[in-house]
């Protein structure tokens, strides 16, 4: 297992796996069960996001296996749902930090192919990410729509703390925050 940053090679990977997780895509089953991402990626957002460094994939015998994204507020502010969770961020005081678009980033979306799930692999993903983003960021913030149960177990096993929860186009969220400054443990 190598958890690394992305490479416009691993494109059509972490499309396949993408594919297979997107929230528009799955039965309502497969959402309670499986877990999901909302955030799609074209080609050319995936070809952006690795150009700036900011993708992370895991690898198992040259087979992508996950995939992680992180990036400025600024960057994901294309999707409308992100400057709704910023603008949120005057409630959230989380240890002695008050979460600013400065100094923290948008972590996410995260995608684990189901048949690796529960072997750690998060842990891993994370931390090679973690070690990249510390050097800008001390504090990492996210969201994970509620329904998503795997995700938010998963999330709460590495140390993410539940800062906030939200509604937006009819569905609920967590805001989470992570102190970037705490290496996560490998297994």
């Amino acid at each position: 297992m190598i958890s690394r940053k992305a490479t416009p090679n691993d494109i059509p990977g972490i499309l396949a796996l993408q594919a297979q997780n997107l929230i528009s895509e799955l039965s309502e089953e497969q959402k309670a069960t499986n877990g999901f991402v909302t955030t799609p990626f074209t080609p050319e957002l995936l070809d952006e996001i690795i150009g700036l460094g900011w993708a992370f994939v895991t690898e198992i015998e040259g087979q992508i296996v996950a995939y992680l994204f992180g990036g400025s507020w600024p960057y994901y502010e294309k999707w409308p749902i992100f400057p709704y969770m910023t603008s949120r961020f005057l409630n959230w005081k989380f240890k002695e930090w008050e979460i600013t678009n400065e100094n923290s980033f948008q972590y996410g979306p995260v995608c684990i192919d189901a048949n690796h799930r529960g072997k750690q692999i998060i842990n891993h993903l994370f931390e090679a990410m973690r070690k990249d983003f510390i050097k800008a960021y001390p504090l990492a913030a996210t969201f994970i729509n509620q329904a998503n149960l795997i995700s938010t177990k998963a999330h709460l096993k590495l140390g993410w703390t539940i800062e906030d929860e939200f509604e937006y186009n009819n569905s609920k969220y967590y805001g989470l925050a992570y102190d970037m400054s705490i290496p996560v443990a490998l297994l």
